[in-house]
C-alpha cells in the first residue's frame, strides 16, 4: 500500500510539472530534458508495475466480494430450504424433526449473516481500490503524453542548437570578410595596385623632370660657350658687328695720286 501511494504521488507530481518552466530555469536544457525524459520513462514503468499489481489486486478482492455475495445468498437459500423442512416436520407431528431443521436454518442464517458481513466491508475497500485504478491509469496516461511532448521538445531543442552551432561555425568563418560587401578584399587588393600605378608615373615624372633639366642645363651650357667665343672674338678685335655675321675684313685703298699742280 505504501508503495503503491508513493508511485500514485511521483505520477502526481510529474504530471502537474510545467516543462516550459523547467526548460527556462535549466542551464543546461538539453540535459535537463534528457534527464526527465528518463525519469519520466522510468516512472512510467514503475507506474504500470504499480498499477498492475493494484489492479490484480482488485480483481482478487472482487472475486473474494461475489465469492462473499454468492455464499450469502447461498446460505439464505439453505435457511429457507431447513426452515421449510421443519415447517413440514412440525406439520407432521415430527416435533424432533422440525427443531432439528429449524436449527439448520438458524446455522444457516448465521453463515449468510457472516457474508453478508464480509460483502459490506468489502463494498468500500473495492471502491477505493477502483477510484485508485482509475487514478493511475489517467495519471500514467497524462505521463505518457508528457513524455511524448518531452521527447518532441527535446529534439526541436537539439536540432536549434545544432542549427545555432552550425550559424556560428559559418559566421566565424566569415568573421574577416566584410559581410556587407563580398568583394571588399577585390576592392582592397585594386587600391593597392592603384597606389602601386600612381607611385611608378610619380617615378616616371621624376625622371622625366629630371631629364629636361639636363638638356637645359646643356643649352646653357652651349649659350655660355658663344658667350665665351664672343668676348674672345671682341679682344681680338675679330668680333662681328652684328649678332650672326661673320667678321669683315677692312679694305684700306691706297690714295688716289692728287692731280699735281700745274
Amino acid at each position: 500500500m505504501t508503495e503503491k501511494q508513493s508511485i500514485f504521488g511521483r505520477i502526481t507530481q510529474l504530471t502537474r510539472a510545467n516543462i516550459n518552466a523547467l526548460i527556462d530555469q535549466a542551464e543546461d536544457p538539453q540535459k535537463m530534458l534528457d534527464q526527465l525524459v528518463r525519469d519520466y520513462t522510468n516512472s512510467i514503468a514503475e507506474a504500470e508495475k504499480a498499477i498492475a499489481q493494484t489492479i490484480g489486486n482488485l480483481r482478487l478482492a472482487e472475486q473474494d466480494y461475489n465469492e462473499d455475495v454468492r455464499a450469502a445468498r447461498e446460505w439464505g437459500q439453505k435457511a429457507l430450504a431447513a426452515s421449510t423442512a421443519a415447517d413440514q416436520a412440525r406439520s407432521a407431528g415430527d416435533a424432533v424433526k422440525a427443531d432439528r431443521f429449524d436449527n439448520l436454518a438458524k446455522v444457516a442464517l448465521g453463515k449468510q449473516i457472516t457474508a453478508e458481513g464480509e460483502v459490506r466491508d468489502a463494498e468500500p475497500l473495492i471502491a477505493s481500490q477502483r477510484e485508485t485504478v482509475e487514478k493511475l491509469k489517467t495519471g500514467l496516461s497524462q505521463m505518457k503524453d508528457k513524455l511524448g511532448q518531452l521527447k518532441s521538445r527535446r529534439d526541436t531543442l537539439v536540432a536549434r542548437q545544432k542549427s545555432a552551432q552550425a550559424q556560428q561555425t559559418v559566421q566565424t568563418a566569415i568573421s574577416s570578410i566584410n559581410v556587407l560587401d563580398p568583394t571588399s578584399e577585390i576592392a582592397r587588393f585594386e587600391e593597392k595596385v592603384r597606389r602601386e600605378e600612381a607611385i611608378a608615373m610619380g617615378q616616371a615624372e621624376l625622371a622625366s623632370s629630371s631629364l629636361d633639366a639636363q638638356f637645359a642645363e646643356l643649352e646653357m651650357s652651349g649659350e655660355q660657350l658663344e658667350v665665351e667665343a664672343r668676348l674672345l672674338a671682341l679682344k681680338s678685335g675679330s668680333a662681328p658687328t652684328q649678332l650672326g655675321t661673320t667678321p669683315v675684313t677692312a679694305q684700306i685703298e691706297a690714295p688716289q695720286d692728287a692731280p699735281r699742280d700745274a
